[in-house]
């Protein structure tokens, strides 16, 4: 996996935030990098999903590690689903979309709130409640 400077990320960001601005974000295939969304809620981690066990739902195809949290994200994709469409949380609140490492998550108000990086994830936690308002407000304009 390439990795880029933090500002080098933030420039490529801008630069590329209306090709990115679509529902779900499906940088590297699948929706969170083939990452299972459920695993989040039941194992506290992010687990690697496998194309074995998939659903499209939103224009994407998502990932599990079972067919058992596949069958939960089906009956209720909501609960699951990240916020921002799976865009870093904290770009999404400074009103543009960006990748996200699945293993720069959070949960908060039982909603999946990913990011960039853990470096980025120290930032927008640092105002979590400002950030997701600022990001609520700025999703419908970004996500259309």
């Amino acid at each position: 996996m390439r990795r880029f400077s933090f500002i080098g990320a933030l420039m490529l960001a801008l630069l590329a935030a209306p090709a990115w601005a679509d529902k779900v974000n499906v940088d590297g295939g699948a929706a969170v990098r083939g990452t299972d969304v459920v695993a989040y809620f039941t194992q506290g981690k992010a687990v690697a999903g496998s194309p074995q066990f998939s659903h499209r739902w939103n224009g994407a195809e998502w990932h599990f590690s079972s067919a058992a949290n596949r069958d939960a994200f089906a009956a209720d994709p909501q609960k699951y689903a990240p916020q921002y469409g799976g865009f870093c949380a904290w770009a999404v609140s400074n009103n543009y979309t960006a990748p996200i490492d699945p293993d720069a998550w959070h949960i908060v108000n039982d909603k999946l709130y990913l990011n960039y990086s853990r470096l980025v994830q120290l930032r927008w936690k640092l105002d979590t409640s400002g950030n997701i308002a600022k990001g609520d407000a700025n999703w419908p304009n970004l996500s259309k």
